[in-house]
């Protein structure tokens, strides 16, 4: 065991963290390479692909290659230690492996990302056992990419490091679309699978089914939720979280406003139509404006976890906040 291992697993399912791409997963799901959980093993449990691992694993290759997955860190940081798991493969495991890194800005497609640097070199692997290596690598990180060669399963990739925010993220405020804070949905296109309540719930979404998901459009229009905040307040950040929608995400948002206090009638745009990946937490820093409500349309259908718009309250928005409370606490 090293000193690194204290640090925490970036790459995580725990954090946030994502498997955007594998291409091969045949035998046992890429998604199972960062559960928090110790993998398990069970005898005879067969699918209809074989024996059920809990870990990534792809078929047995007949011609020359190598097998990848990538990894979106949950937590952006500097790597110190990457830990290779090869728990309960034995005949099935792959010989070598090698993990490479990228930072890049915004949320980009598995292959978008055309520039990576090595934090592990080649290296030998062996069956059932954790693998444990020091990385030197100083750059910050936001998407791993592990590689084995040829072919076999790892049951888990752990991405130990110190995490390190953007700081253009970093905005003052709080959730003006918080539940808890006493925002409330007004209207919304369709409800088919679940709530919209549940976009503004406390906490991240365990779950599909704790977010909000609409049935599937056989139209030209759009699906949308509209809320008012809980007070009035100057918008800094939006964060759209389609964490669990992996193959029923919208493909792109927009997200409007309005300042009921000077004219209710007229919306403008927070963020524009923008793209959106699956099974990923967006964060868009907004130019700050002052809003009473707003509006996330969805481009065409699907589900969103949450919805979050940090701000900061206006004068008067605290002192109507602070006059609610006198008024059913006296």
């Amino acid at each position: 065991m090293t000193e690194w291992t204290r640090l925490p697993d970036l790459a995580s399912r725990a954090v946030g963290g994502g498997v955007l791409w594998a291409n091969d997963e045949l035998f046992a799901e890429r998604e199972n390479l960062i559960k928090p959980a110790e993998p398990v093993y069970q005898t005879y449990t067969f699918g209809h692909k074989g024996q059920i691992y809990d870990g990534w694993e792809t078929r047995r290759r007949r011609e020359p290659g190598v097998d990848q997955a990538v990894v979106r860190l949950g937590m952006p940081g500097v790597v110190r230690g990457v830990v290779v798991d090869t728990a309960f493969f034995k005949g099935n495991f792959p010989p070598f492996c090698w993990v490479e890194g990228a930072h890049v800005d915004g949320y980009p497609s598995a292959g978008e990302i055309t520039e990576w640097f090595p934090l592990v070199e080649r290296s030998a692997l062996k069956g059932d056992e954790k693998h444990f290596f020091d990385v030197q690598e100083g750059r910050r990180v936001t998407h791993v990419r592990l590689t084995i060669d040829p072919d076999g399963g790892v049951a888990r990739l752990r991405v130990h490091g110190e995490p390190l925010p953007d700081p253009r993220l970093l905005v003052p405020g709080i959730d003006l679309a918080a539940l808890e804070n006493g925002a409330v949905v007004t209207g919304c296109s369709n409800m088919f699978y679940s709530s919209p309540n549940n976009l503004i719930a406390p906490g991240q979404a365990a779950v599909m089914g704790e977010g909000w998901e609409t049935a599937r459009r056989r139209d030209d229009g759009n699906d949308w939720v509209a809320l008012r905040l809980a007070t009035a307040g100057v918008v800094r950040l939006v964060e759209l979280d389609t964490s669990h929608f992996k193959g029923n995400a919208p493909g792109w948002a927009t997200v409007s406003a309005c300042d009921e206090r000077t004219d209710p009638d007229t919306w403008f745009d927070l963020l524009p139509r923008t793209r959106l990946q699956p099974d990923t937490r967006h964060r868009f820093v907004v130019d700050p404006k002052e809003a009473t409500a707003v509006r996330l349309d969805i481009h065409p259908d699907g589900g969103m976890a949450r919805l979050r718009v940090i701000g900061s309250p206006t004068d008067d928005g605290m002192s109507h906040l602070q006059e609610m409370w006198a008024k059913t606490t006296n």
